[in-house]
């Protein structure tokens, strides 16, 4: 089978394909034939060495993708030949709250990732997906479906009227917006591009504020709100929004911190306003299996569709990793195989 494989070194320099005997599953396991994977910043961030500079070569990277089970182990029980399926980010997160040694079964680092013909994985570390999506929407729900849906519903609990702040245009901003006007909300999306603001408003987004030409977009947000505040900021930028976050949410409000684009340490945040407003800052790191399961029923149940930026085939893994790179996409890059 054809693998994509990091050796001789962390980059994207090193990224290539190589050729690997056809993995059989153990008693609990399923062979997978993938169908398409989704990109996330971690897995530039993991080809980079970011995340882990020491990682075993060579490797396999991407954490995201939908295929069909192919062969099944002679104990699996919960699926079937045929079925279609995703692997879900951290593999012993099953339900309940996250626990510190879950954080070693993540997948496309430090467990190998999906960007391969076949895989094998544990049964109990997949779900069924909705059978109205295609594969390229289908691979895009595992990080940013389930990372959105944890920040929205199953912590942030946004209910109808309520009002939230969605940074950006990528994979997890835009589940956000999809998933507070699914459950009746009010949505504000910040971009540095007028075109993708326009864009978000077409997916339903409410008001858009461009950073680039309003970098005082709190200001802009506390206006919108007659002065009140977001109930709920969505902050994917780190050190640099973090302070700006804070001071958009309403007394008593929440943010969810779900991404560092911008540095992993906000020196300028403001102490005294979390105190004196009450705000919750809340981590968000991708989310359980019933999370994703409880995700796909509201999914099937709205006929959501996930956006897609672009698809390459599977010999442009390389190419589609830098266009993420870039910064300039709107929705998730798949990877068709």
């Amino acid at each position: 089978m054809r693998t994509y494989e990091l050796a001789g070194g962390l980059s994207l320099d090193h990224l290539k394909i190589a050729e690997r005997p056809v993995p059989s599953p153990g008693p609990r396991e399923v062979r997978i034939k993938l169908r398409a994977v989704a990109l996330n910043y971690r897995d530039l961030g993991v080809i980079s060495g970011f995340y882990a500079p020491d990682l075993p070569l060579p490797f396999t990277p991407v954490s995201d993708g939908v295929g069909e089970i192919v062969e099944i182990g002679e104990a699996v029980t919960r699926f079937k030949l045929g079925d279609r399926v995703s692997g879900i980010f951290t593999q012993q997160w099953l339900t309940g709250p996250p626990e510190r040694r879950y954080a070693s079964s993540t997948l496309g680092s430090p467990l190998p990732g999906l960007l391969a013909e076949y895989v094998i994985l544990n049964e109990n570390g997949l779900v069924s997906v909705p059978g109205y999506l295609s594969d390229s929407e289908a691979a895009a729900l595992p990080c940013a479906g389930v990372t959105a849906w944890h920040a929205i519903v199953s912590e942030g609990r946004v209910k109808a009227g309520d009002t939230v702040v969605v940074q950006g245009t990528g994979g997890v901003s835009l589940f956000a917006l999809q998933f507070a006007k699914l459950h009746g909300a009010t949505v504000i999306v910040t971009s540095s591009s007028d075109e993708k603001l326009a864009r978000a408003v077409a997916l339903g987004a409410d008001h858009g504020i461009n950073y680039r030409s309003n970098p005082d977009w709190d200001q802009a947000v506390l206006s919108i709100t007659d002065g009140v505040g977001a109930d709920h900021v969505l902050d994917v930028g780190g050190a640099a929004t973090l302070d700006r976050s804070v001071n958009a949410v309403r007394t008593g409000g929440r943010v969810s911190i779900v991404g560092i684009l911008s540095g992993a340490r906000a020196n300028n945040l403001d102490l005294i306003a979390v105190l004196q407003k009450k705000i919750t800052l809340q981590g968000i790191n991708v989310g359980s299996r019933a999370m994703f399961e409880a995700m796909n029923a509201a999914l099937a149940a709205g006929r959501v569709h996930p956006v897609i930026d672009s698809v390459f085939p599977f010999e442009e893994a390389v190419n589609a990793l830098r266009r993420l790179e870039q910064g300039t996409h709107f929705g998730k890059i798949v990877i068709a195989i």
